[in-house]
């Protein structure tokens, strides 16, 4: 029997066959965004160097259900994304995405565990999240002030990244409007 709280290891063959090391067989992209959908984590190596390569083929299946039409990531977030690679807001994107998406499976959790259709603490959420934008925004100058979306490259435009975060609470707002209407 397999040990679900370990995670599930795929095995790259120099071949670029995946080879799920449970079940003795071959996997597709599609079987692993199964295993994950399913609640399992995954560890993808290389099996000849040793290398993790999770990450790489967890883009490569994101990339591939936006290609099929199953667009979740608005352009603007996408925009906002490659632009936090190349600005002082890289060290802070990915702690905040964590507490996102944290925020948000603990409310589809309390959604689906309730019974009701009810959303008891989605004000907690919604607190919890302000809490975390004041923190997180604090110590960075300009972010978090207001302003509009703009494409302008920064020199231009003079700010500090403000822009991006309002992009990134823009979607967080639109998230929790959805999870609003579910309830």
């Amino acid at each position: 029997m397999a040990d679900d709280t370990k995670p599930l290891l795929i095995k790259r063959y120099a071949s670029r066959r995946l080879y799920n090391t449970e079940t003795s067989d071959y996997v597709t992209l599609d079987d692993i965004a199964g295993f994950i959908r399913d609640g399992r984590e995954v560890q993808i190596v290389d099996l000849k160097s040793g290398d993790d390569l999770t990450r790489q083929y967890l883009l490569q299946i994101i990339a591939e259900h936006e290609s099929r039409g199953e667009n979740m990531l608005p352009v603007n977030v996408l925009n906002d994304l490659v632009r936090s690679y190349t600005t002082q807001a890289t060290s802070v994107v990915p702690q905040f995405l964590q507490a996102s998406f944290d925020m948000l499976k603990e409310g589809q959790e309390k959604m689906m565990g309730g019974g009701a259709m009810k959303l008891p603490g989605l004000e907690a959420m919604q607190a919890q999240q302000e809490a975390f934008l004041k923190a997180m925004t604090g110590g960075l100058g300009n972010w978090g002030a207001g302003g509009t979306t703009s494409t302008e490259p920064e020199e231009e435009k003079g700010g500090e990244g403000g822009e991006d975060l309002d992009d990134i609470k823009k979607q967080l707002s639109e998230l929790q409007s959805k999870l609003n209407k579910l309830s």
